[in-house]
């Protein structure tokens, strides 16, 4: 049975159970008439039913053994909701479900929320298989899946039924081990390695971030930053990223002293052949030319697998950070508009990108 506290951070996100307390963000969505598709099935249409829901409701999955249904906070705001319901444990496997205030979507809160989920049903050994269903016609699911790291496996021919009648639903799979030889993988190159993070890089990370003005200017989960953040994000965080090509990782000189920074992978678009990339130097490796090199890796890395196009986002005030973007050998896009978060609020972003085989350094 799962532990009725499971609660799951990830990078934006907290996954935890429905209780009492969140009787007023239940209202909220209600009133907006989400319902539907922002809280789990069985949730009430009339504020009438909020308490009962609360109290018992939402909980009566957990009560059967069979599964879990946990809100999707983004700070103090429910976004949406994600279940595991179907558990069968003696062949160790469930199925996952989740819903997104129209409100709150096409931020990538779903994939970040069946990421983390299913990262942690497989990564402590509750289940071997986890399985995801989606109308053959539901694009926005589609890509979620795949961008979440499950593998297509099937149609299920008039399986799903909605109000509009019989749906063929897509059978995606995600198995314990999957997608662990990139996570796994060092990449090396004459002066560095990247790889995972370990708890001992948790003391480099939190200096880095408390004694540096340009990352405090710049990331917004800098301010405040802890010494039990920073083993939080290097003992468990930096490694929940799925099955796909992405994840975070330590950049290490060959030649040993401090964690010299760190780059992920994210935002994977399998359709389009499309990643991003992003990094932040600590201040004891600038100017040495590592964040050039660590982004030409995971570049051509990211080529090798089949990806088409890489590109990377900088705030138009983050000069440096544009700069690595040129000498690794990214072309200059255009300006996205208020498309970064930064402290304080949010910034303009200069967009680079690189085709696979333009890059002359591979």
């Amino acid at each position: 049975m799962f532990d009725e506290r499971l609660t799951i951070n990830t990078e934006r996100l907290t996954l935890r159970p429905f209780g009492p307390r969140d009787a007023r963000h239940v209202r909220a969505i209600i009133d907006d008439g989400a319902h539907t598709t922002a809280l789990p099935p069985g949730a009430p249409g009339h504020p009438a039913g909020i308490s009962q829901w609360l109290s018992q409701g939402v909980h009566e999955l957990w009560r059967s053994g069979q599964g879990i249904h946990l809100g999707m906070w983004a700070r103090d705001t429910v976004v949406g909701s994600i279940s595991v319901f179907k558990a069968q444990w003696g062949a160790g496997t469930a199925e996952v479900g989740y819903g997104v205030h129209p409100a709150h979507r096409r931020r990538g809160y779903a994939t970040e929320a069946v990421r983390g989920l299913t990262g942690r049903l497989l990564g402590e050994g509750v289940l071997r298989r986890v399985e995801l269903r989606a109308n053959s016609d539901n694009a926005a699911s589609l890509r979620v899946a795949e961008k979440a790291g499950f593998l297509r496996e099937g149609l299920l021919r008039g399986a799903g039924f909605e109000d509009d009648g019989p749906h063929d639903l897509v059978v995606f799979g995600m198995l314990k081990g999957d997608g662990a030889a990139f996570a796994e993988h060092r990449l090396t190159s004459d002066r560095l390695v990247l790889r995972r993070f370990s708890r001992r890089d948790a003391f480099d990370v939190v200096d880095a971030v408390r004694n540096d003005p340009e990352i405090a200017r710049w990331m917004t989960w800098a301010a405040g930053y802890t010494l039990e953040r920073a083993l939080e994000w290097c003992t468990r965080l930096a490694h929940a990223s799925g099955q796909g090509y992405g994840g975070n990782f330590a950049i290490e000189p060959k030649d040993g002293g401090r964690l010299a920074g760190a780059i992920g992978v994210q935002r994977e678009d399998h359709e389009r052949g499309d990643a991003e990339v992003g990094y932040w130097i600590s201040p004891w490796a600038r100017r040495r030319g590592y964040a050039v090199e660590a982004t030409q890796m995971i570049t051509a890395h990211l080529f090798s697998l089949g990806f088409h196009r890489v590109h990377l986002l900088a705030a138009t005030g983050n000069h440096a950070s544009q700069a690595v973007a040129r000498r690794a050998g990214f072309i200059e896009e255009g300006i996205l508009r208020q498309a970064l978060p930064v402290p304080g609020g949010r910034a303009d972003a200069v967009v680079f990108s690189i085709l696979n085989g333009e890059n002359s350094w591979q």
